[in-house]
């Protein structure tokens, strides 16, 4: 009974909120009660690309964006081909090496927020774009765990 509506939601909620996480705001940093900053993860990259920093836009374009599209396009042909016999095509190998990766950004933001409030030169709070970024980690785990039982 589970199983029959939780693939199909859990394969509609990883990407919805995949997309929210990376278009709304991850985390608000306030410097002296005066200025604040929201950026979300697309604007991060932009900015450390136009900033010159572009391998390490590249680097968190590869492991924040891609690698979970990727995952989610994945997921998707899985559960669609999920009554294959034998279940071990390219897909079924690549998944478990994404999962591993899944939520790294969701932990280097907390990083960021423990150093910011411990440094004291800034607050920081986490925003819904970050939280939206952990469902669709953990809706897609979870849907990739209801896969591999049937």
């Amino acid at each position: 009974m589970l199983k029959a509506w939780a693939k199909p939601f859990l394969l509609a909620a990883a990407p919805f909120c995949l997309a929210l996480g990376l278009v709304l705001p991850l985390v608000t940093f306030e410097k002296l009660y005066f200025f604040s900053d929201s950026p979300s993860l697309v604007a991060i990259i932009a900015a450390l690309w136009t900033s010159g920093d572009r391998i390490l836009a590249a680097l968190v374009f590869l492991l924040s964006v891609a690698c979970p599209v990727v995952k989610m396009i994945g997921l998707a042909a899985e559960a669609v081909d999920s009554g294959r016999a034998d279940g071990k095509g390219f897909v079924h190998r690549l998944l478990p090496l994404l999962s591993r990766w899944s939520m790294m950004d969701v932990m280097l933001v907390a990083v960021v927020i423990v150093a910011a409030k411990t440094s004291g030169l800034a607050s920081a709070f986490t925003q819904p774009g970050l939280w939206f970024y952990a469902a669709s980690a953990i809706a897609a785990g979870l849907l990739q765990g209801l896969i591999a039982k049937s």
